[in-house]
């Protein structure tokens, strides 16, 4: 049974910074892209960032560009997203994702599974 946990967040004030991690009981956990997205009250769920089974593909949202960064250690099947400079417009909750293949992507369609969720709350 393949299982994501999420990990790492909480409530920081703005411009703080956080780190969430996912573990993944993926077999083939290298062979595939990653992604996070997350989703604020009564919005979509939107893309933040995407790498690619060997993280030679990075991929951010235009908002998060500059503070977000995205990495992944295969060796211990695990995703990070470090989040810096944090506003309160990326208030929402955290969600990784393991896509259908070895390249990320923005459309949340082509990933195959999915975190629980972690809950990521900034304050002004």
């Amino acid at each position: 049974q393949v299982q994501l946990v999420e990990r790492g967040g909480g409530s920081v004030q703005a411009g703080g910074s956080l780190r969430l991690s996912c573990d993944a009981s993926v077999s083939a956990f290298s062979n595939y892209g990653l992604g996070w997205f997350r989703q604020a009250p009564g919005k979509e769920r939107e893309f933040v960032a995407a790498i690619s089974w060997n993280s030679g593909l990075i991929y951010y949202a235009d908002s998060v560009k500059g503070r977000f960064s995205i990495s992944r250690d295969n060796a211990k099947n695990t995703v990070y997203l470090q989040m810096n400079n944090l506003k309160p417009e990326d208030t929402a909750v955290y969600y990784c994702a393991v896509a259908r293949g070895p390249i990320g992507s923005m459309n949340p369609s082509l990933y195959t599974y999915w975190g629980q969720g972690t809950q990521v709350t900034v304050s002004s």
